[in-house]
């Protein structure tokens, strides 16, 4: 048995190792097949692969994503519709050789491409400390989308506003006092692209005004920044009725895991929660939690909470963890979302989270639940997955090195069984390697994972 298991933890670690170039060619191979459990698991990686390509800024690899997505959310019947219009503008980089002209022949010259895009730029300008940019049309919801980068080498924060519009004027340099650089161009024939570039960390809040994009880019610098009286209040926004359930995993009687140094779990993922609310009730959301404290509840009670309280979303909380042979060499943060996944590495991570309450496994039934999955809210779930890790992992690589990303998966986790909306549990890291451990009980790395996890809730109710 031991055996068996240390056989199903090789396969899991080799899963995760795949290259991007390893992962598309299996991906593409999934796509072709007649199996909807193949299809999926195409479908699931090719969002993997889109995550990566915007971490990497890779063009070529987010192109063959987007196609990989378009085509197998189709066989899914899906709705892909969002990822076709990106699709459109997303065009590999090809190289291009310039002909050699024949004697006496004379060459034209080639003449501009003329842009086209249902929107365009109108003017830009700052109002009040705010840069507003005007556009001929009313923008829609899913029109803006903004990320953050963090280039370790030269030391750069860039804040990068992807807008689908484009310009009537060439690319510009605008200048604000204390921002080292902000610049915007026309990125492609349907994407304008605005690029606030800093040597230290700026606070930038956005938000749509009918035809107009108001921001606002703080300078917070530690040696300048004094904390006001007062807080400003927030405007207030559609998205800002939703109710959030955070759900800090195990508690109580279940330490969860005991990692490096002897860390527990349950201390370190409810640490993560509170602060994940604090953030979120900040920015006007209404927050629930399961548990705000050290106690013991079911995993069918966690669930059964979030559907009382009608929330939009039910984030639960975790630590990973593997044995001694492995503590060493295995690390990452990843995102699961429940599906009928039977892959080992899914098998071994929930059947970790899974034993703090194995009369509540009964309850479920254990095999027999997995065939009356809400098949809209798995897809939901996978949205909000791959939004959550996406802002984790931008979020962490700001201030803390050798991040890993260990990928958006599905998963037969007991605790998201029942919920009646988008369910995702979040493994925060690996408590048993000894750099995560030491970082998942500092106060800084559970502030920006939990900022990261806040920013993922954003962006999944801005383009959902």
């Amino acid at each position: 048995m031991l055996r068996l298991l240390s056989l199903l933890l090789i396969f899991a670690l080799s899963l995760s190792a795949l290259s991007d170039k390893e992962t598309l060619k299996r991906a593409n191979s999934f796509v072709k097949s007649s199996n909807k459990s193949k299809q999926f698991r195409a479908y699931n990686d090719f969002k993997n692969l889109y995550l990566h390509s915007l971490m990497q800024e890779n063009s070529s690899l987010k192109y063959s994503a987007l196609s990989g997505i378009v085509q197998s959310g189709k066989k899914l019947h899906i709705d892909v519709t969002q990822y076709e219009e990106e699709l459109k503008s997303a065009k590999p980089r090809v190289t291009y050789k310039k002909p050699v002209p024949r004697k006496n022949v004379k060459i034209k010259t080639k003449k501009k491409l003329k842009i086209k895009s249902s929107h365009r730029l109108k003017s830009v300008r700052w109002k009040n400390e705010r840069l507003v940019l005007s556009f001929d049309k009313k923008l829609c919801s899913n029109q803006v989308n903004y990320f953050t980068l963090y280039d370790s080498k030269t030391k750069k924060y860039k804040y990068v506003f992807d807008i689908h519009a484009s310009m009537l004027t060439q690319s510009q340099n605008l200048r604000k006092e204390g921002i080292e650089k902000i610049k915007l161009a026309q990125y492609n024939s349907n994407t304008l692209r605005l690029v606030i570039i800093n040597n230290y960390k700026l606070k930038v809040h956005f938000k749509k005004e009918s035809r107009a994009l108001s921001i606002n880019i703080l300078n917070v610098k530690k040696s300048s920044y004094t904390k006001p009286k007062h807080r400003a209040i927030a405007p207030k926004r559609l998205d800002r009725n939703k109710r959030i359930v955070i759900d800090a995993g195990h508690g109580g009687k279940d330490p969860g895991a005991i990692g490096y140094r002897h860390y527990r779990e349950k201390v370190v993922v409810l640490q993560i929660a509170q602060k994940l609310k604090k953030i979120l009730k900040r920015r006007g959301y209404k927050v629930y939690m399961t548990r705000d404290s050290d106690k013991f509840i079911k995993l069918r009670n966690r669930t059964g909470f979030a559907n009382k309280k009608r929330a939009d979303l039910f984030i639960s909380i975790h630590a990973n963890a593997v044995g001694r042979k492995s503590a060493k060499k295995v690390h990452g943060v990843e995102c699961y979302f429940l599906d009928k996944s039977r892959s080992s590495r899914a098998k071994r991570v929930s059947a970790s989270e899974n034993r703090g309450d194995l009369k509540d496994m009964n309850f479920y039934g254990k095999e027999s639940f997995l065939n009356t999955l809400n098949t809209h809210n798995i897809v939901a779930a996978n949205k909000l997955a791959i939004d959550l890790q996406r802002g984790a992992l931008g979020s962490l690589k700001k201030n803390f090195k050798n991040v890993k990303d260990a990928g958006v998966r599905p998963g037969p986790f007991w605790v998201l069984v029942g919920a009646q909306m988008p369910a995702v549990l979040v493994e925060v890291g690996f408590i048993t390697h000894p750099t995560e451990a030491r970082r998942l009980v500092n106060s800084k790395y559970q502030y920006s994972m939990a900022l990261g996890l806040a920013n993922g809730v954003e962006r999944y109710f801005l383009n959902n």
